[in-house]
């Protein structure tokens, strides 16, 4: 008698053998499961979204704080001492860290939604822990080198919030399946499931409304967009060449520049120089002229002593933005023999240009000999450089009274009141400082503003939005190819996106937990021997391996007799012979 058993039919399932393997390193089928999973694998699983968030906000960071890389160079220095691109080994650490969380959320999504068990392999769970370690570290760190910064964070919504809402509202409403999913068909009590689907329509209705608390000046009539910024070459033009150079100034002017910024410091012996840092050990060759005297206040050097330091050699050794492969070999021999520059030499270019110049004086300290005429110095240098004193703008707002001719900015954030009160016309801003309200509010007032440091195109648009006059700028090459905003848009058109794309979200969603419902109730009604039948069909797929019990129901030559019975058990795969 021969014992017939059902067909056993084993599919390839190549998909999930890749997603558990590389996830959990469970290649074989007698690894998986589609228990549920436990309680410290979704604690894994809440950790890797962690990470994955800090990780998203960490790269977004970065990637609009690419405005100000200068500065965080310059900071490090400041702290340091040397000088290095210390942004190169935070992007390239940052890129692979996103991608590597990013990789595996993707994997473990994909187990939830093919239902099968999360087990995070070993090795996984140490890279989570040191890639979220690393960017916790990293956060901190910047906080404290460079915790002015996180100012761009909210200035950058003002141009990325509206692609920033339609990112986040597809994403919700993909993720719509797998909670449809997880609710309709979790075994937990009922008050779990309602508390997972209250959070999702929390988060859902938020990102819905978000646009409500956008503030965008992009988001406007075109009729009523003011003329383009002017472009102040902040420094000359310092990525093409070293900074407060004639040549760095001369390409300034090239690229389309308007005005030119300098920073001002006063020799010991009153020549006005131009000269951004405390010390000449970054910009110049004063280790090698004077060694015992490079880490003394550039402020103590005569003239004749600073005219024969090099100021170009180290923009070409340590070529700080990438840009001296670039250049022609006319232009790094020019390079290569700068020296300091004088206020006079800028200030006589930008007449010859007919561009006005923006100032920013260092007073000497206490005990410098030129302490108390430091201001005449100046104002003599101006006069002898023949430009019109209506040209020169210059900070500090100090001795007002003494200045007669010359504009005087303030880069402190005042009050309009306070404003008419020092007589001030002008104010000269950090970005973060300058809201578009407040921008607003002294344009109606007639006050002009500068806002500095704009590098990158978005920020520059943005200001453009807002109406701001000027903009000082380390990359005037870069704006110049800004011949427009880089996206414009009127409010209606705007209201009609928004609008439209919750509705197609939220229509998407609703079908998706409708859809989820009747397939799940549909595999609650099926019929178990429908599935039992279902298995015998023969499939004719060439990715189907069918195992067939073939029984053979003859006498055999061996001996066997016919009372013989063969039976086949097919638990745990093997066959077995019994008599």
């Amino acid at each position: 008698m021969v014992k017939h058993q059902p067909l056993q039919v084993y599919e390839k399932q190549v998909f999930v053998s890749f997603v558990t393997g590389i996830y959990g390193c469970r290649w074989k089928r007698y690894q998986r499961s589609q228990d549920d999973s436990s309680r410290w694998e979704c604690i894994w699983f809440l950790i890797l979204c962690s990470s994955f968030l800090l990780l998203l906000f960490w790269a977004y960071f970065w990637l609009v704080a690419q405005n100000d890389f200068n500065e965080f160079n310059w900071s490090v220095y400041n702290r340091s001492g040397e000088w290095r691109d210390e942004t190169i080994p935070i992007l390239a650490s940052t890129t692979v860290g996103f991608s590597y969380i990013t990789f595996l959320l993707i994997l473990a999504l994909f187990h939830i939604s093919l239902g099968q068990q999360l087990n995070l392999y070993w090795v996984h769970k140490i890279g989570v822990l040191a890639t979220l370690v690393t960017t916790i570290s990293g956060v901190v760190s910047v906080d404290d080198i460079w915790g002015d910064e996180w100012d761009i964070l909210l200035v950058s919504l003002q141009s990325t919030a509206p692609f920033l809402h339609i990112g986040a509202l597809a994403t919700v409403t993909a993720i719509s399946w797998l909670v449809a999913g997880y609710v309709i068909a979790c075994p937990l009590p009922l008050n779990f499931q309602v508390m997972v689907l209250l959070i999702y329509i929390i988060i859902l209705l938020a990102i819905y409304l978000a646009p409500l608390t956008f503030t965008c000046p992009c988001i406007m009539d075109r009729h009523s967009l003011k003329p383009r910024p002017d472009i102040i070459g902040r420094r000359g033009a310092p990525m093409l060449a070293p900074e407060n150079t004639m040549v760095s100034f001369n390409r300034a002017l090239q690229h389309g520049a308007s005005s030119l910024e300098a920073d001002v410091t006063i020799s010991v012996d009153g020549v006005p120089f131009l000269m951004r840092d405390r010390t000449l050990r970054r910009t110049t060759d004063v280790s090698k002229v004077f060694p015992g005297r490079q880490f003394d206040d550039a402020s103590f050097f005569n003239w004749t002593e600073l005219r024969s330091l090099n100021a170009g050699q180290w923009f070409l050794e340590s070529d700080p933005y990438w840009t001296v492969e670039t250049l022609s070999a006319k232009d790094r021999s020019r390079i290569g023999n700068q020296s300091v520059c004088s206020l006079v030499e800028m200030l006589r270019l930008a007449a010859r240009a007919n561009s006005s110049a923006l100032l920013n004086i260092r007073k000497p300290p206490a005990e410098h000999p030129r302490y108390r005429s430091w201001f005449m110095d100046t104002l003599w240098a101006v006069q002898k450089a023949g430009i019109s004193q209506k040209r020169v703008t210059w900070t500090p707002d100090t001795d007002r009274g003494r200045v007669r001719g010359l504009q005087q900015t303030t880069t402190e954030k005042l009050s309009v009141e306070e404003i008419r009160q020092r007589g001030i016309t002008s104010l000269t801003l950090h970005y973060g400082k300058a809201s578009h309200k407040d921008i607003q509010e002294y344009l109606a007032n007639n006050v002009s503003v500068t806002v500095y440091p704009v590098n990158e195109p978005w920020l520059y648009s943005t200001l453009w939005c807002s109406g701001v006059p000027s903009v000082s700028s380390d990359a005037p090459q870069v704006l110049r190819k800004v011949p427009y905003p880089i996206w414009l848009m009127s409010q209606n058109a705007y209201d009609f996106i928004w609008i439209s794309s919750d509705l197609v979200s939220l229509a998407i969603v609703i079908g998706v937990f409708c859809f989820q419902k009747w397939r799940m109730s549909g595999m609650q009604n099926y019929n178990p021997e429908q599935i039992m039948l279902s298995a015998v069909v023969p499939r004719p797929s060439r990715d189907v391996n069918i195992m067939k019990e073939k029984l053979i129901f003859s006498e055999l030559n061996n001996g066997l007799s016919s009372t013989e019975e063969l039976s086949l058990y097919p638990e745990n795969g093997y066959a077995r012979y019994s008599h």
